[in-house]
This record gives structure tokens, sequence and C-alpha cells, in this order.
């Protein structure tokens, strides 16, 4: 009764986007960081927007969200390191900064989840699949917990996880994989929920057995032609047309 073919015995879920309305936050950080950067080292260049979100940065590792938008804009600034502050004009110094404004929006409003997501989790758990979130934020703790839905997570796959073993971010499959591994189940087992055009991108290319394309901002055909299997714009639906 879960909208899912009968093998799978796991689910893999990205969150922001997926699980939380974390994704807006994100949005509004990444918009605030790219277009002051944007003012003071190219006045007159567009301002970062939506599809530039979705194509370059959503799902992704801060550091490759940054690259990838800045080369987007034919813009290449130096690497920098993780201890650059947030003023400082490095990949890791924009970073750095996106994830200052996050944290403070985090802080002062919370997690909001999505209700049919829980609904979707709590289905899950009760017909004894195994769950796993699989993010690219760091701060991947502090938000299960702050949501109140980590006693129906098993395996958590975050940013800190992946800095620790190597993993290569989205929309490369390693995260998916690792939370695999971690609950004991083959790829072909396992259903990828992404909302992020890298993350279907990344449960194609790890051959997993079901990618469930989350659409909440109107990009549905997108992420079909990225790699999910079908798309949805919230899981609640998938009990729904499983009834």
């Amino acid at each position: 009764m879960l909208g899912l073919p009968d093998p799978i015995r796991a689910c893999l879920f990205d969150m922001d986007g997926v699980l939380t309305r974390t994704a807006t936050v994100h949005m509004a950080a990444w918009k605030r960081t790219f277009d002051e950067f944007l003012r003071t080292t190219h006045p007159g260049d567009r301002e970062f927007d939506q599809d530039d979100y979705n194509r370059y940065v959503d799902g992704k590792a801060r550091a490759d969200g940054v690259r990838d938008f800045l080369a987007s804009r034919g813009i290449t600034l130096p690497e920098g390191s993780p201890e650059d502050p947030p003023s400082a004009a490095t990949v890791q110094g924009l970073g750095s900064r996106k994830n200052q404004l996050v944290l403070v929006e985090l802080a002062e409003h919370g997690v909001e989840v999505y209700p049919g997501s829980i609904r979707y989790l709590e289905a899950v758990k009760r017909a004894g699949l195994a769950t796993a979130v699989v993010t690219a934020s760091a701060n991947g703790h502090q938000v299960v917990e702050a949501g109140g839905f980590g006693h129906l997570i098993d395996v958590r796959i975050d940013g800190v996880v992946a800095a620790r073993e190597g993993l290569r971010g989205k929309p490369a499959p390693d995260g998916f994989l690792a939370g695999a591994r971690a609950l004991g189940v083959q790829p072909a087992q396992a259903a990828v929920f992404e909302d992020a055009l890298a993350g279907v991108e990344a449960g194609r290319a790890g051959h997993f057995g079901h990618v469930v394309g989350v659409d909440r901002v109107g990009h549905a055909e997108d992420l079909l032609a990225h790699g999910a299997d079908v798309v949805v714009t919230d899981l609640a639906q998938l009990l729904e047309e499983s009834r």
C-alpha cells in the first residue's frame, strides 16, 4: 500500500523539500548569498532565481553548488578553505555565508515538516521497510531532531558523513549507495525519494529499484527527464494511489 514495486525493502529519503520545508530556507539563503556577491563583483548581472537553484544548487554539497552556479555565469573563484570566513570571496567563503544564513533562519523559525511525508514515513515503518535520510546538508542531525521524526529514521547519511567517508555529492550516487549499504539492502531493493534534479540523477545512476520525484516547485517534467520513475507533489499521494 505504499505505491512501490514489490521488491522494495528500504526507502531512502532526501530531506530538504521531501521531508521538510527547509528547501525554501535554502533557496532564500542561496539567493541572498549570490545576489550580494553578484551586486558587488558583477553589477548588472542577472539575479539568482528559482531556475538557477533547481539546475545548479539544489541537492548538492555546498561547495559543488557554489562552483556550478558560478560556472554557469562564467565566474571562477579561488577554492579557499573550510575555515574561510563568510566574507571571503572564495568558494568556501560563499558556502560559509550561505550556511550562516540557514542556521540563523532555523534558529529563529525552527523546522517545518510536510504532514503528507510524515504520514508516508509512518506507513513505511508500519510495513516493516527500513528508512534512511540522505542529504547533502551538514546540518542533517539538527534538522531531523528539530523536525521530530528521528524515531522514523534508521540511518542518516548527511554532509558530515559524506566528508568523513569521502562520498561524492549528488548527482553521484555515493550517498544513496552508502544508505543502502548501511541498511543491508541492494540498490535494486531500495527506493529513492528526491525533489532535486541532481538527486533523481543520483538515484538513476545508482540503479535503484524505484526513483520517486517530489515536485514542490512545478518542475515535474524535468524530474522525469532526469531520471524519476514517477513524480508526485506530495508523498501522501502514493498512499492514496495505492488504495
